[in-house]
């Protein structure tokens, strides 16, 4: 168990706007680069293979091929020098960490994507073509 007062500390430091996001998804970093008196915003793309801790410690590491050449980065989850996390596409896994990518190469690497449910009362509203199709569909 934490410490009460650690964490009303750490309350002050959290992002508020912290997107979801889950293993195995495709994202887009947004990183504030800081070169002499100069800023910039460097975007590294990659699939998420794990995160970790909790509260401010919280850290997410993504993965990408540059060069025939697996890169990963490590980025706290509320650091100031991130700007922002967009998910492009949502991976479907079954593990919490996803240690297996690094043994892969190329079209190996991809993974399925994630499904989205459509609700039973939007699938009856829908046209009478389409309404069949999303019901066969689902698992």
């Amino acid at each position: 168990m934490r410490n009460k007062i650690l964490d009303e500390i750490e309350q002050a430091h959290l992002k508020k706007d912290v997107p979801e996001f889950f293993v195995g998804d495709t994202v887009d970093v947004a990183i504030r680069i800081v070169e002499g008196d100069k800023q910039r915003t460097q975007v590294f793309s990659g699939t998420v293979i794990m995160r970790k801790g909790c509260g401010i410690n919280e850290t997410f590491t993504v993965r990408r091929i540059v060069n025939n050449e697996g890169v990963e980065r490590v980025f706290p989850l509320h650091s100031p020098a991130i700007e922002s996390i967009k998910s492009k596409r949502s991976g479907e896994v079954r593990r919490a960490k996803l240690y297996y990518l690094r043994d892969r190469v190329g079209k190996a690497v991809r993974l399925i994507e994630k499904r989205k449910v459509v609700a039973k009362d939007q699938a009856e509203s829908g046209s009478a073509k389409s309404a069949p199709a999303l019901a066969g569909s689902a698992r």
